[in-house]
């Protein structure tokens, strides 16, 4: 089939990303795709599927079909059985991080592995130094993408050289733009009230990566040579950043702009115009300036914007301007440099031959970028890839899924999390489902509690109940800091009252773990600067503890700690002792056929090599992660059955050096710190082996175990306490509960899985 038989053939396509009215670049840029490839193939149906970041949504046009709320999980699944059920033939993702649910975007990954059809991912973002969640994503988003579509060559190397992806596989198309007349910038300057004036113009969501504050900086150089000069910014503020800041940013602006003695020169229009205004703007505009922070922006509608609407344009060095503004088509100023940028905005309005022989270069250059061609390309990618899907079709039913004994993924449920907390925080025990009161409340279960309602946030459903949980956990582990011990108290009885001065060690130390994470995944500035306020003494005290365990939720916490404020000196040197603590310990006891720190194995093993792993990962320190790689190995072979699944040691006897293995009670906790030492050695080796020892630890919890039973209650959302010989422990207390939670957020926060699918996905 030929091109132009897209324009009387009928065929089904479905963008996916986000959409005006939602007012973002992506929003932008999959509509206006839209309108040109409608255009172009109008015998052919095109439709979006979009992402909500509200939970009303937004008043959408006819062709959005279908919403995805971007943090439910199930939502990605529905979305893709409504493609498979409507025949689309061809799926076009639009790619950001930031606009999926999960860590870094990885609930899309859900969705993309249920479509049947064909998909072409337009990859709005490649890093060059990618973190290493990011990176599995885009790998495997590459895997399941028959085509990579980016905006620029440098993208294609990088792609390359950093993700392996295979040449073949990526296209390059560039941004489109709408098709704008080459007109002199004074026509429209009376109808924004700068008639006579000099206009220098950036536009965009506005927020602090743009760079703005760099050009009002230049403006008192640029006044003094031309005092006609007027800058102006167009667009509302980033939605992220009023929900995070406020309208602080443009406000530091503009008091920036007095201060600098240009208040007059500079016009801020905070609101997102429509498309026929823009274009008035950008008509109006003599010189456009793109001032981005990092050098990693790899793609710029705004810069191909202006260029297209044939602007001389002065760009900071990041790598689309490099390299569309090159061969004379704009100018390159170092980032930060005020001076050369005021430097080169005089010039061009001194030189007005040259300003405008920019603007020609850059005008024509930008001629294959229209829409319509940039349809046309994508209308050809889309016809490759379904003629090749038809002589190489993909497997939808393998037999390796047929034959396995996996289980299917639940859902994220907090029904029982929430019934076992009251207005103090967690309960400890309970009899069946019922909360116990008689045993109170414990700081170990309610850091674990907090832990799991922060990681949730990108995973669960928006439910208010939930999210002031994370409050109410915090809150009950501030008040159970002795201050003038820094120490955390353990027990309180129902009544409200401690019953000790000074807990347990590993009570301290997850505590310490969930401040860590809650100053990492805080959304609130309040909630995380609570957390901060009793930080770094608790974390002190572990430093004097005798016990390995304390020292391996220290260091969990800390490396959390650390994703937040990486240039912490004093709390690198926590970890850094803490650290060479445990591994001094385990080389003075660990022997060849007994790799461990002590001579029995007991509860909460996983914690150990995970923390070695963390922390030889980042000292850096090799030694350290063999240390890590050899415990976690022989953890897993002596808890692993002959028949293949895991079984924890029991804690009736645990499993002394020279003794026999306890069998059982066997304990979730065991089954969840071990996953979890499984995820951290995949990080840091990308060996899948250790994505199928984590599932099969999961396994434990949905029924292959010692008497194939399920300690998940599908019903309640708890777990029962343990597993014996003949049945389980059917109550469901915090500690079990808390076990499946943080097991089940961390293979989905890891590896973006899909409900309902077997564990054969993850290798």
């Amino acid at each position: 089939m030929q091109l132009s038989s897209f324009r009387t053939y009928s065929q089904r396509f479905a963008l996916i990303g986000n959409h005006l009215p939602r007012r973002c670049g992506i929003a932008t840029f999959t509509t206006e795709l839209m309108k040109a490839l409608c255009k172009e193939a109008p015998g052919s149906n095109f439709y979006a599927v979009v992402m909500n970041d509200i939970p009303e949504g937004y008043a959408y046009p006819q062709e959005v079909r279908f919403e995805v709320s971007d943090k439910l999980l199930q939502d990605y699944q529905l979305a893709a059985d409504f493609l498979n059920v409507n025949l689309v033939n061809v799926v076009c993702l639009q790619h950001e991080f930031g606009i999926y649910g999960g860590n870094y975007g990885s609930l899309i990954l859900t969705l993309l592995r249920s479509l049947r059809m064909p998909v072409v991912t337009t990859l709005h973002t490649v890093l060059t130094d990618p973190e290493p969640g990011q990176k599995a994503i885009i790998e495997e988003i590459g895997q399941t993408s028959d085509r990579l579509v980016v905006m620029s060559n440098k993208a294609v190397e990088i792609l390359k050289d950093v993700y392996d992806v295979p040449a073949e596989k990526v296209v390059m198309i560039p941004h489109g733009i709408p098709d704008l007349a080459f007109i002199d910038s004074n026509f429209f300057k009376d109808q924004f009230g700068v008639e006579g004036r000099k206009v220098i113009f950036t536009f965009g969501l506005l927020s602090p990566g743009k760079g703005v504050e760099f050009m009002i900086d230049a403006l008192p150089e640029i006044v003094a040579a031309h005092p006609d000069v007027v800058y102006i910014v167009l667009g509302a503020t980033h939605p992220h950043v009023i929900k995070e800041q406020g309208e602080s940013y443009r406000v530091s602006l503009q008091l920036r702009a007095r201060d600098l003695g240009v208040k007059k020169h500079v016009i801020f229009h905070n609101r997102f115009v429509e498309m026929k205004e823009l274009c008035e703007f950008l008509g109006a505009a003599d010189i456009y300036v793109t001032s981005y922070l990092s050098r990693d922006q790899i793609v710029s509608g705004t810069l191909s914007w202006a260029m297209g609407a044939g602007k001389a344009t002065i760009s900071t060095p990041y790598e689309y301007a490099l390299e569309m503004l090159a061969e004379g088509r704009g100018r390159i100023v170092p980032f930060g440099d005020r001076s050369a940028l005021a430097a080169q905005v005089i010039d061009l309005l001194d030189n007005e031959v040259e300003r405008h022989a920019m603007r020609k270069r850059a005008y024509f250059f930008c001629r294959g970028m229209i829409w319509k061609e940039v349809a046309r390309r994508y209308l050809e990618v889309f016809l490759e890839v379904e003629q090749k899907r038809l002589h190489k079709p993909k497997l939808i039913f393998q037999a390796a899924r047929l034959q396995s004994s996996s289980f299917d993924m639940p859902q994220i449920k907090f029904d029982h999390l929430i019934r076992l907390t009251d207005d103090v925080g967690i309960l400890q025990h309970a009899k069946f489902i019922v909360p116990n009161r008689d045993h109170g409340y414990c700081t170990d279960d309610n850091a674990r509690a907090l832990i799991a309602v922060l990681m949730a946030q990108d995973l669960a459903p928006d439910s208010r109940e939930l999210r002031n949980l994370d409050c109410r956990y915090l809150s009950f582990l501030l008040h159970a800091f002795n201050e003038e011990k820094n120490r955390f108290r353990n027990f309180m009885g129902y009544d409200r009252r401690w019953e000790e001065e000074e807990g347990s060690e590993d009570s301290h130390g997850r505590a310490v773990w969930s401040l860590g994470v809650a100053i990492a995944l805080a959304k609130t500035k309040d909630l995380s600067n609570s957390a901060l306020d009793i930080f770094e003494r608790a974390a002190a005290a572990i430093l004097d503890f005798p016990y390995p365990r304390s020292w391996a939720f220290g260091i969990v916490g800390i490396h959390a700690y650390l994703r937040r404020f990486s240039g912490d000196t004093e709390i690198r040197r926590y970890r850094e002792k803490l650290a060479y603590l445990l591994f001094d310990l385990y080389s003075a006891n660990a022997t060849d056929d007994w790799p461990w720190i002590e001579d029995t194995v007991t509860y909460d093993n996983g914690k150990i090599p995970q923390a070695l792993l963390m922390s030889g990962q980042w000292l850096p320190n090799g030694d350290m992660i063999q240390a890590g790689l050899r415990s976690l190995e022989w953890l897993l072979r002596i808890q692993t059955d002959e028949k293949g699944y895991f079984i924890p040691i029991g804690n009736r006897g645990w499993f002394t050096k020279n003794g026999s293995k306890a069998r059982f009670d066997q304990q979730p906790l065991e089954a969840q710190s071990i996953l979890e030492a499984c995820i951290e050695a995949y990080r840091v080796t990308q060996d899948k082996k250790w994505t199928i020892e984590a599932h099969r630890c999961l396994e434990w919890f949905l029924g292959r175990n010692d008497i194939n039973t399920a300690l998940y209650d599908y019903k309640s959302g708890g777990c029962y306490d343990g597993l014996n010989a003949n049945s389980p422990n059917r109550n469901q207390g915090a500690e079990s509960t808390l076990a499946w939670l943080l097991a089940l957020l961390n293979m989905y926060s890891q590896y973006g899985y899909k409900a309902g699918n077997g564990g054969d996905d993850l290798s």
